[in-house]
């Protein structure tokens, strides 16, 4: 069994500080048995503690507009084959948002061969879209999905819009024939699973990590609020965005978070 393992990120501009970065890095160290080579691929390493190990933003090589969308730094730009130096290692991408809650090592223990696996999409609950918040593949194997961004970005962008995670779902799907999902009980979303499904009760009763979930790993904080605005008790209105969407984007201060965000 391999002892040594892989964990990436990626951060680029000001959305997230660099306390993201090492609080994911100490959450998933703390939470195995393994030794863990932590990744972050960035422009800007200050604020990084020193055990970080920093590798440039990998580079979309495509026409002037589409090189630096948003959304496909991570998904498609991530699959180069290369990747820092990491051709023909299994490598573990974590997103900034997430909160480790419990022992990592059966996710390190998990992937068998070569194969991709990410976890299953809640939103879409089927069998056809991953959610990118954690996915695992081994570098050289996913080449094809940024090359073919890089050659039809205009096509991808006209088809998928800003839902990248669709993309790379439908390409691995085209490549392989199907998705490897993660066990559903390891992850949940702080949007769908903690938060109070009715809407009146979020303004009196705090979040709260599921309790049917056993063997849970991971809370996503996908979209918002991130952890930093959920243990506040924030849920930013963006900018835009319709306004009767303020009646339900309510948190109450999820002060447990501080448990485990560290």
């Amino acid at each position: 069994m391999q002892k040594n393992f892989n964990v990436i990120c990626i951060k680029w501009g000001n959305l997230y500080s660099p306390e993201y970065v090492n609080k994911l890095k100490n959450m998933v160290k703390r939470n195995t048995s393994y030794h863990i080579d932590f990744y972050c691929f960035t422009e800007d390493s200050n604020g990084f503690d020193s055990d970080i190990i920093v590798k440039p933003l990998p580079n979309l090589n495509t026409i002037d507009g589409y090189n630096h969308i948003f959304s496909y730094r991570k998904e498609a730009a991530l699959c180069d084959n290369e990747l820092g130096g990491l051709n023909g290692q299994r490598v573990f991408f974590l997103d900034l948002d997430m909160v480790v809650i419990s022992n990592l090592d059966e996710l390190f223990e998990y992937p068998k061969y070569e194969e991709f696996y990410i976890i299953n999409d809640w939103h879409t609950n089927g069998e056809h879209v991953g959610q990118a918040s954690c996915y695992s593949w081994v570098v050289g194997t996913l080449g094809f999905i940024k090359e073919d961004y890089e050659k039809n970005p205009k096509w991808v962008l006209d088809k998928f819009g800003s839902a990248a995670q669709e993309y790379l779902s439908y390409k691995i799907i085209e490549k392989f024939g199907k998705l490897n999902f993660w066990p559903k009980n390891w992850f949940c979303s702080f949007k769908f699973h903690c938060m109070p499904k009715f809407i009146l009760f979020r303004y009196f009763i705090k979040p709260k990590i599921p309790t049917n979930m056993k063997g849970l790993k991971f809370i996503a904080f996908h979209g918002t609020p991130n952890p930093d605005e959920a243990l506040e008790g924030k849920w930013e209105q963006k900018a835009g965005k319709k306004k009767w969407k303020k009646l339900y984007k309510v948190c109450k201060p999820t002060t447990w978070i501080n448990d485990y965000w560290y």
